[in-house]
């Protein structure tokens, strides 16, 4: 038994989350993670000492506040996304895929709080410090109190903060960073936790706020420990389409605020600016009604979105049709095509069906599915529905319109942007709609069908009740 216990105390052990197994395995039985198990040296039992502490504990309520308090960036929507701002000697890691705007973003917040008056160093391990100059100049980020180096070794990098003594320091990127002390190349395991650590402790231990640039995996995940994830105070996710000029930053951890905020960006050849009023982006400029398309708002976060849904439904020459989706869930739209055929007689099994957002914008909760529904049964119908109005609902496989939260938020934008209709699912007018909006609830996919079609007047009307009949 002794034996045993031995090699289950040396063992082998994952580098990504902890877990442990007495054999090698290719994966982590816990994380999944491929090629992180690695063998684990026996434990060596140590007695902790108990010594004096230099700073007792105290009453909760008399703990000083002042060194914890954000102070803004100058960049809005980033702040809104960290809960007001950067805090003294906290770490945030900003992920992203390349050529996103991370690093767009972060020179630009460099540049303003410099402007401010605080020295800020800027650290590039990817690039040279000409190029990141001439991306400066470009996006106007040029400030006398922004400092610029660029450094891939930790010893070093630590030598210049000591030189500089900045408030903020950017290091772009984790990855690229590493330690003369810790074996292996830049990027590895060992190598970012190094780093990582170096620099958490740096910044607690000198009230500096640090903001890291992180790189991504294929699947979307931090790349490098996951133990990283853990050791910042902020995690925060940098999306958006290479192809669309919309960004969004969320927090995926935040021990400074909520992470249920959203910022939205648009890149521009100038730089990247804040959108705080981006429901533009995603709405079609075109004057005419067109079959096909309907209006919904969706949440991101806790900031309502007006966003545009368009389908094409046509006839197919394939044995097995097409459906193609851009920015919604190709499993909910096969859902609901099964329940507009089922529940509303309208034939869709046999055709094409094209379903996409305007904008670049990716809808993937269940509030949207009344609007995808009547947009496929406006294309198949090819009947235009009313350009006023908007869809919000969940769809049933039963065919009944579910509730959907934060009814009240998603129906004040509809009307600040000047919509008059609001379908909203029967039973959820718990409190008064805004003035300027004239709900008109519906039980069922039947209901929300001809609603939507008495609202296009009377040829509308009557291509919807010969189609479901």
């Amino acid at each position: 038994m002794a034996r045993r216990s031995d090699r289950w105390s040396a063992g082998f052990r994952c580098t990504e989350c902890g877990w442990r197994t007495v054999k090698w395995v290719g994966r982590c039985g816990e994380c999944q993670a491929w090629g992180s198990v690695a063998e684990q040296g026996a434990p060596t039992a140590t007695r902790t000492a108990v010594s004096r502490a230099s700073d007792p504990a105290r009453p909760i309520a008399e703990v000083d506040m002042s060194h914890a308090v954000a102070y803004p960036t100058g960049v809005g929507e980033f702040d809104r996304v960290l809960g007001g701002g950067l805090v003294p000697g906290g770490v945030v890691l900003v992920a992203g895929e390349p050529g996103v705007g991370k690093s767009t973003l972060l020179l630009d917040v460099a540049a303003r709080t410099a402007r401010t008056g605080q020295t800020v160093l800027y650290v590039s391990g990817e690039e040279s410090a000409a190029q990141v100059r001439g991306r400066a100049e470009r996006i106007g980020a040029l400030a006398d109190r922004l400092l610029l180096a660029s450094e891939t070794d930790l010893g070093t990098l630590v030598g210049q903060v000591d030189h500089a003594r900045p408030a903020l320091l950017v290091v772009d990127s984790v990855q690229a960073v590493a330690s003369a002390d810790v074996d292996g190349q830049a990027g590895g395991v060992s190598q970012v936790r190094e780093v990582a650590g170096t620099l958490i402790q740096l910044a607690k231990s000198r009230g500096i706020a640090v903001l890291l640039v992180g790189h991504v995996t294929k699947d979307g995940s931090v790349a490098g420990p996951r133990v990283l994830e853990h050791l910042v105070d902020a995690v925060v996710q940098f999306e958006g389409d290479r192809h669309s000029r919309l960004r969004l930053v969320r927090a995926v951890k935040n021990r400074f605020g909520a992470t249920d905020e959203v910022g939205c960006f648009e890149l521009r050849d100038s730089g990247i600016a804040s959108l705080p009023d981006p429901s533009g982006l995603f709405l079609s400029q075109a004057g005419d009604a067109v079959p096909g398309t309907c209006v919904t708002v969706a949440m991101e976060g806790r900031r309502p979105i007006v966003t545009e849904v368009q389908a094409l439904v046509t006839g197919s020459t394939l044995p097995s049709p097409r459906r193609t989706t851009s920015g919604l869930d190709s499993s909910r739209l096969a859902m609901i095509l099964a329940v507009l055929e089922k529940r509303s007689g309208l034939a869709a099994g046999t055709r094409d069906v094209f379903a996409a957002t305007v904008g670049g914008m990716r809808t993937t909760e269940p509030a949207a599915d009344l609007a995808v529904l009547l947009a496929l049964a406006s294309s198949a119908m090819d009947q235009p529905l009313a350009r006023d109005a908007v869809a919000l609902g969940e769809v049933g496989l039963a065919g009944e319109i579910r509730r959907v939260p934060a009814l009240g938020p998603r129906l004040g934008e509809a009307a600040r942007l000047g919509f008059r209709y609001a379908l909203v699912p029967q039973g959820q007018l718990d409190v008064a709609p805004p003035a300027e909006l004239s709900p008109v609830e519906v039980a069922d996919v039947r209901e929300a069908v001809e609603a939507m079609g008495r609202l296009c007047g009377p040829r509308a009307t009557t291509a919807v009740s010969s189609a479901t009949a």
